[in-house]
């Protein structure tokens, strides 16, 4: 099976269901870190300021506990924003848990892969994957940039990302994908006023 080349963030709650998700498809994962992300104000800003740039994929368990944390991301992104996808509830535990979760159900990290193959392959744009791809946008353009390397390299990259609808207090590496995501390798070097 082919993975899917998924051209929108996708937000799940944690690291075991982004592992889970990387074994079918490459995109941008980002995890709420559970229940995390209602005391985590830097990473609902970045959604934020992605789904104003793309459309984000929501795909948290099928449990009371998904529920919240994806009413909390919808209370937060405009509706028309968001792809909200949902898993079968399926009674069962996660193999490295010695006991199954509060409902007794499967969560993303438990599902089959052709089940979430099948749930993500309508929202897989090739011509967008490519794309991306093919962004050379680098961390050796960082460095040229003064985004990293430098004593003043954090101000820096709050300013960026000032500029181009990012929240501040980013590590390289995350505005770096980031930026990937949300501009052209040109709009970039507009933003750096190296163009």
């Amino acid at each position: 099976m082919r993975k899917l080349n998924i051209p929108y963030p996708v937000i799940v709650e944690g690291k075991y269901d982004r592992a889970r998700l990387l074994t079918v498809c490459d995109a941008h994962i980002i995890t709420t870190d559970g229940f995390g992300i209602f005391k985590q104000k830097e990473k609902l800003a970045l959604l934020r300021a992605l789904s104003e740039k793309t459309k984000l994929i929501v795909l948290s368990d099928s449990d009371g506990a998904g529920k919240l944390i994806r009413s909390h991301i919808g209370s937060a992104i405009p509706r028309d924003r968001l792809i909200q996808l949902y898993i079968p509830k399926i009674e069962g535990k996660e193999k490295r848990k010695s006991e199954p979760s509060a409902e007794g159900t499967l969560g993303v990290e438990g599902m089959e892969r052709e089940l979430l193959y099948n749930l993500l392959l309508p929202y897989e744009s090739e011509e967008r994957a490519r794309l991306a791809e093919k962004n050379p946008l680098s961390k050796a353009d960082f460095y040229e940039d003064g985004l990293s390397g430098r004593a003043d390299s954090a101000k820096r990259r709050d300013e960026f990302a000032e500029k181009i609808g990012l929240p501040s207090g980013m590590t390289a590496n995350a505005l770096l994908e980031a930026a990937k995501l949300v501009l052209t390798y040109e709009e970039y070097l507009t933003a750096v006023n190296r163009k």
